[in-house]
């Protein structure tokens, strides 16, 4: 028996098309990953190409991971040789051996975003920028972009003339950038524009790569973006042996700069491309497949294709409408429990996905409450702790002294009485002569820091030399305890409980145990290649399979996961998708018509979506219709269970229900207490003035409200919101010290708020 004949006929001709470009449109849960190491077999046992000629890019080092252990069960020998990486990994390797090309030394650190916010703030400081003007997260996502689309700041600084705001933001941008040169640091858009920029101004070094990766694999193409684009189309080269696999419609990560048109206009750059449709899903029911299809061609920005399974119909998907998140809250979780003791599905079976990570606490609390064991994905990262972020910084002292970044996090931890005077002293003079911080420290010549202070310098610059020469003479097997050990780290955390000290020592133990089993995989360890490695890891990486936890995550953190039984809550026009997706215009709503695509089709059995009338979001009460994405699936396919807590109205109350998709347009909130699935016999169009939430609460009279006419409006008024645009004033209540107003917005929902913070106008 052939290792290809499990392949469905779809997959074969991917496997087999070994020349020239080649689309492959893979739709979710279409065996993408098993069309990759069967097609890097071919090229190997069948098409007689060298292992070491193969490259293969995920974006995961999980995937990467995967993709090698797959590999080598089919081709055995020489599978070691297949370079299969993540792009940014793929960089690192490049530029730590030809950074000098680009004035780098070959030994540099990868900023983190912790480590970027931390230079931002300098820069501000710097330049003197009011950061209440123009937000440090704005100066950064501008440099972010930029790199992103391969704009250097030169660039950036001439497209900005005449501008004041942007001409400010290139200034922050050049000194951001001159910073990560003088401590010999790239951030992670650095990672793929150096490499570009090696690639461009040294063409020995391309030729070099493309004489080696005759053939190249990128997995995900959909979510690449233009640095990307232009790094694959340079190392394809003239032979354009380059076969890329995504989903158009699983393109989520514009916010990252993914450019969903490197898909799209795939053709058009190589107009010689064989296209291959991969629709056979072979994870979800058809239930759950028809509903994701049946929300994703409403985009009009895709490649026409539509999954199918040779499973049966499954369950239909579970709709559940709830008063409020706690409601929900309480129903997801003892849903989940009561599944996990019937014996239908372990707590690992189970998933909470959510739009956006505030979304969580609910969540997390009812859990705690019902004793459900949970998992965040995508709260704070292991690597971003406080404890594990001072251990790094003193391996990345050790390691490269020119991280000005990392010597100043440790200088003072913990404390040895090194004061922010003698700091700054330093810090000038290293600028001065333009030389590293750590360079710095023992120049009493050059920073003036003499006597105790001069002293203490000393005894830190000697304790970092010490380490260095121990991993030079004995490896790294014993450096982090030899820092634990000398600065008596532990015995001097800061913690305010001893839960917290538990907490946080069990840390550096997982940190020891990662280092450890880093020094077993690798035939050659080195500092650089460990801090590299954790530099370069992600939320998904972190997620144990074995690890028998609910899952709580954003749905952005769950592409390229799938389970038993999904939760996809809080399904409300407003919160998903946002408001501001849907006052942008419909290039942003396909985003999200994308992202709920990718949140269906993690589900392989069952798919429960709620919503809830009533939610506080940013500290107001919103009530928001049902989301337009569940409107737009077939009322066949969904179950709906009747309301127990309180009264409500459900469409299968209505004998009229025509049993047709959903269509949705600019008229969503109804009068009814339940908005979305059904329609009253005979009723007239609903129309975007009448509130959703008349019949949850009666609506006070205007005459009730004495002293509303010094608002400068009242209730039935239209009123101007700066951030939610144009709308209809509900209710006005007294709120204590202020009054409480209801309004209706056309785009953004129904929002309570206190009037001296909401400033409307009257229109």
């Amino acid at each position: 028996m052939s290792k290809y004949d499990n392949l469905n006929e779809q997959q074969k001709e991917a496997v087999f098309t070994v020349d020239g470009p080649v689309l492959i449109l893979a739709g979710a849960g279409s065996g993408k990953t098993s069309v990759l190491t069967h097609r890097v077999a071919y090229l190997i046992d069948e098409a007689g190409v060298n292992p070491y000629n193969i490259l293969a890019i995920t974006f995961t080092n999980k995937a990467a991971e995967e993709m090698r252990d797959r590999v080598d069960k089919l081709v055995g020998f020489g599978s070691e040789q297949i370079h299969v990486s993540t792009f940014h990994s793929m960089c690192v390797r490049i530029l730590r051996r030809f950074a000098d090309r680009i004035g780098y030394d070959s030994n540099f650190t990868i900023y983190d975003t912790d480590d970027q916010k931390h230079v931002i703030k300098e820069v501000c400081k710097k330049l003197e920028i009011d950061t209440k003007m123009i937000k440090e997260r704005e100066i950064m996502n501008t440099i972010s972009s930029c790199k992103d689309e391969l704009i250097t700041f030169d660039e950036y600084a001439l497209s900005s003339a005449g501008d004041f705001r942007r001409g400010k933001l290139s200034l922050c941008y050049r000194e951001y950038q001159q910073n990560l040169k003088k401590n010999n640091a790239f951030d992670f858009d650095d990672l793929l524009m150096m490499t570009v920029e090696l690639f461009k101004s040294n063409p020995d070094v391309l030729e070099n790569y493309q004489r080696r990766w005759q053939y190249i694999m990128v997995d995900e193409y959909q979510d690449t973006n233009t640095a990307q684009f232009e790094l694959i189309r340079l190392l394809a080269g003239s032979t354009h042996n380059l076969c890329v696999v995504g989903d158009d419609d699983q393109s989520i990560y514009k916010f990252r700069g993914a450019n969903i048109r490197n898909i799209l206009d795939f053709e058009h750059y190589y107009p010689e491309a064989k296209v291959i449709k991969l629709e056979q899903n072979y994870r979800s029911c058809q239930n759950i497949l028809d509903a994701a299809n049946a929300v994703i061609r409403n985009n009009s920005a895709r490649k026409s294709k539509s999954l199918w399974s040779e499973r049966d119909a499954g369950n239909k998907i579970h709709f559940r409408e709830f008063d409020n998140a706690y409601e929900e809250a309480e129903y997801v979780s003892t849903e989940i429990k009561q599944t996990v003791r019937e014996g239908f599905a372990d707590y690992k079976d189970n998933a909470v996905l959510y739009r956006t990570n505030a979304q969580s606490r609910s969540f997390e609390e009812r859990m705690v409450k019902d004793n459900v064991p949970y998992k965040i994905v995508g709260g704070v990262n292991f690597y971003s702790r406080r404890e594990i972020k001072d251990l790094l910084a003193y391996l990345k002292t050790i390691d490269n002294g020119r991280d000005d970044l990392a010597v100043r996090r440790i200088i003072n931890i913990p404390k040895r009485g090194i004061g922010a005077t003698t700091v700054s002293k330093v810090q000038e003079a290293a600028d001065a002569h333009g030389i590293s911080f750590f360079d710095a420290l023992d120049r009493p010549d050059l920073t003036g820091v003499r006597g105790t202070a001069g002293e203490k310098l000393h005894n830190f610059v000697n304790m970092i030399l010490l380490f260095r020469a121990r991993v030079e003479e004995k490896g790294m097997e014993s450096i982090l305890d030899d820092v634990l050990d000398r600065t008596d780290y532990i015995n001097q955390m800061d913690v305010e409980s001893e839960e917290e000290a538990e907490e946080r020592i069990e840390n550096i133990e997982e940190l020891r145990s990662k280092l450890a089993l880093f020094i077993e995989e690798n035939d050659e360890p080195t500092l650089s290649s460990f801090l590299e490695e954790v530099a370069l890891i992600a939320d998904i990486d972190t997620v144990d399979g074995n690890d028998d936890r609910v899952l709580l995550m954003t749905i952005h953190s769950a592409k390229g996961l799938e389970f038993k039984n999904v939760f996809l809550v809080g399904m409300e026009d407003g919160l998903f998708p946002s408001y501001m997706s849907i006052s942008t215009g419909d290039n942003e709503v396909e985003e999200e018509r994308r992202l709920a695509y990718v949140a269906i089709t993690r589900a392989k059995d069952d798919l429960t979506i709620t919503t809830a009338k009533q939610r506080m979001n940013h500290g107001e009460t919103q009530y928001n219709p049902v989301s337009r994405f569940v409107r737009e699936i077939p009322r066949e396919l969904f179950d709906i269970a009747p309301r127990t807590a309180k009264r409500r109205i459900d469409f299968d109350d209505y004998d009229d229900y025509d049993k047709k998709p959903f269509s949705f347009s600019h008229k969503p909130y109804a009068q009814e207490s339940y908005a979305g699935f059904k329609r009253v016999k005979d009723e007239e169009p609903v129309t975007g003035t009448k509130p959703f939430i008349a019949t949850m609460s009666a609506v006070k009279k205007g005459s009730e409200l004495a002293g509303s006419g010094s608002l400068g409006y009242g209730v039935g008024d239209r009123v101007s919101h700066v951030k939610f645009g144009i709308g209809t004033v509900l209710k006005i209540e007294d709120g204590g010290n202020d009054k409480k107003v209801t309004v209706q917005f056309d785009t953004a929902g129904v929002r309570v708020m206190y009037a001296s913070f909401a400033r409307l106008v009257k229109v």
